[in-house]
């Protein structure tokens, strides 16, 4: 096993190399430099795992190199700053900007070696864990092989590669977090934090903090802004946020700096913003529930994700996809669906999209007990879930408008099935003239002839 390395960073020659020679002695492999643009050439050359830094050098002082470092995003571990001239101002100055500890001189050196030790180990600890998070979930893909999602994908990978903001518009239900998250994973960013933030989970004082972080005596507690550095920083439903706070984040989006809430400083806007709404951004801004300045610097690139009755011919195999998930992830038994219960599926309106056939298959999975899914057991539980209410499509979070177009879309849809496209026919079922049910029926997007 190779050993750690380390850069000590110091102008006064003698330190220097009683420094290195302990930690030497100590398994450690060790680089020097003697001021500020000593350090910047041997950190790019030297890849060290920490650094010593001093505070008080003659070019450039510690504090500075450490921000600089910082914001570069250049350290790939902790520093720990030194110096004989400190205060606890300057130690805290250190510890907001990222440093993992302080240490006045003259130095304990018992105690320089158990610092070290002691930052390795958090810093392996905080990477083993980011790894362990970012491997428990499964990596971002689109199912489908339809001319809909070939198109999609080709957008996300066209697009993927730069940083400018990017709008997710979708019906709920249509999973544009794992949009998200394959927009992230298909660009230069992909090894950077992919970080997502639910607006609706948080009242409006909650998701400022949630964002933007807090300082509370002097101590920084970092936000989810902070968290993404330069990865990607996604927001669903951006449309229910508030809109003060949707203010303070068209602010920070134009500025590309932010504080945290009681801070002083000013931190920097790394990450790329992913947002998502429910609804055309249009008819939000007309409606007041989006600003018309944070629409313009989201919509920088706008990507419409389709909801599955547009691409239904990939409805089987992502009924497959998610029979595999479920079998693997939660050990349910594995069934398959026969190919007449396919087909009435891909004939399904599906109101909650990806959403609803996924908690269709969960529920196929954990109540039936024959390896085959026939047609009429699909049928009983939707025709259950109709009856009762409990559609895994139902969603009581939407505007009430939203919803009923929603039902009424679903309901209309139906209809058209169960009567062969004959609008005569349907037209009496619903109780509707046939004049206004044709007006519906243009409004709500829905061609009989299809």
């Amino acid at each position: 096993m190779s050993a750690e390395k380390i850069l000590v960073v110091d102008d006064e020659t003698e330190i220097r190399n009683l420094i290195k020679d302990i930690l030497v002695d100590e398994g450690f492999e060790v680089a020097t430099a003697a001021d500020g643009s000593d350090a910047r050439r041997m950190l790019g050359r030297f890849h060290p795992r920490l650094v010593l830094l001093d505070i008080w050098m003659p070019d450039t002082d510690g504090i500075s190199l450490l921000k600089e470092w910082k914001e570069a995003d250049a350290l790939s571990g902790p520093v720990i700053m030194m110096s004989g001239h400190g205060n606890v101002g300057t130690a805290v100055q250190a510890t907001r900007l990222g440093a993992y500890d302080y240490l006045e001189k003259p130095l304990s050196l018992a105690k320089l070696t158990l610092t070290i030790r002691n930052a390795l180990e958090a810093s392996r600890l905080q990477k083993e864990n980011l790894r362990l998070q970012q491997s428990s979930r499964a990596p971002a893909r689109l199912i489908g092989k339809s001319a809909t999602m070939r198109a999609l994908r080709r957008q996300l990978e066209q697009v993927a590669d730069h940083h400018a903001p990017a709008l997710l518009i979708g019906e709920p239900g249509t999973d544009k977090e794992n949009i998200a998250r394959y927009l992230h994973a298909r660009g230069n960013r992909s090894g950077m934090p992919f970080v997502a933030v639910s607006v609706a989970a948080h009242a409006s004082g909650n998701i400022l903090e949630e964002l933007y972080g807090r300082e509370a005596a002097g101590q920084p507690q970092p936000g989810q802004l902070d968290k993404a550095g330069r990865g990607a920083l996604f927001i669903r439903d951006i449309d229910r946020m508030e809109l003060a706070v949707q203010a303070r984040f068209q602010d920070t989006l134009k500025r590309k700096t932010y504080k945290r809430l009681n801070g002083a400083a000013s931190q920097t806007l790394s990450a790329r913003v992913i947002a998502a709404a429910r609804r055309e951004p249009e008819a939000l801004v007309k409606e007041r529930l989006l600003l018309d300045e944070l629409y313009f610097q989201l919509n920088v690139i706008p990507i419409r994700v389709p909801p599955l009755r547009e691409h239904y011919e990939d409805v089987p195999e992502i009924l497959e996809y998610y029979v595999n998930f479920f079998a693997e992830q939660e050990g349910l038994p594995y069934r398959q669906f026969s190919v007449a219960a396919q087909n009435m599926l891909r004939g399904y309106a599906w109101p909650g999209n990806t959403r609803e056939l996924k908690n269709l298959v969960q529920r196929m999975l954990i109540m039936g007990r024959d390896a085959v899914i026939e047609q009429q057991e699909v049928e009983t539980l939707l025709g259950e879930q109709s009856a009762s209410g409990d559609s895994a499509s139902a969603d009581f979070d939407l505007p009430l408008r939203q919803a009923r177009e929603n039902f009424e879309r679903a309901y209309l849809e139906y209809q058209l099935k169960r009567t062969n496209g004959n609008v005569s026919k349907m037209a009496g079922n619903a109780g509707m003239e046939r004049t206004h049910l044709h007006r519906k029926l243009k409004s709500l997007g829905i061609d009989p002839r299809s």
